[in-house]
């Protein structure tokens, strides 16, 4: 069994494998995952947020973070809560982020 702090860099790695089909940068380094909780059980409880609030592909977004998480090895359950506060901004992005799309 996994240790949490091994599971969560796991479930971090696989979040940067999901990308904002219209942004070519993954959700963690964009800044979209405000939390990840993970339980006794390995449950996995994600609070993420999208660029935009009418965002026309969020369910889409939500699902491949779920599926990216569900397939960590040693993940039991996933559930991801789409959040809006706090309110997302561009500064939440990583330096990585930031330079493939040309803001540094």
């Amino acid at each position: 069994m996994q240790t949490p702090t091994a599971l969560e860099a796991d479930i971090k790695h696989a979040l940067m494998s999901v990308f904002d089909p219209e942004i070519p940068v993954n959700v963690y380094d964009l800044g979209l995952i405000y939390k990840i909780d993970v339980d006794r059980e390995n449950v996995v409880e994600i609070d993420m947020t999208l660029t935009a609030p009418n965002c026309p592909i969020a369910d889409q977004v939500v699902e491949m973070v779920q599926e990216a998480v569900r397939d960590v090895p040693g993940v039991t359950d996933v559930k991801v809560n789409l959040v809006f506060e706090p309110e997302w901004t561009k500064e939440m992005m990583s330096e990585e982020a930031m330079l493939e799309l040309g803001l540094l």
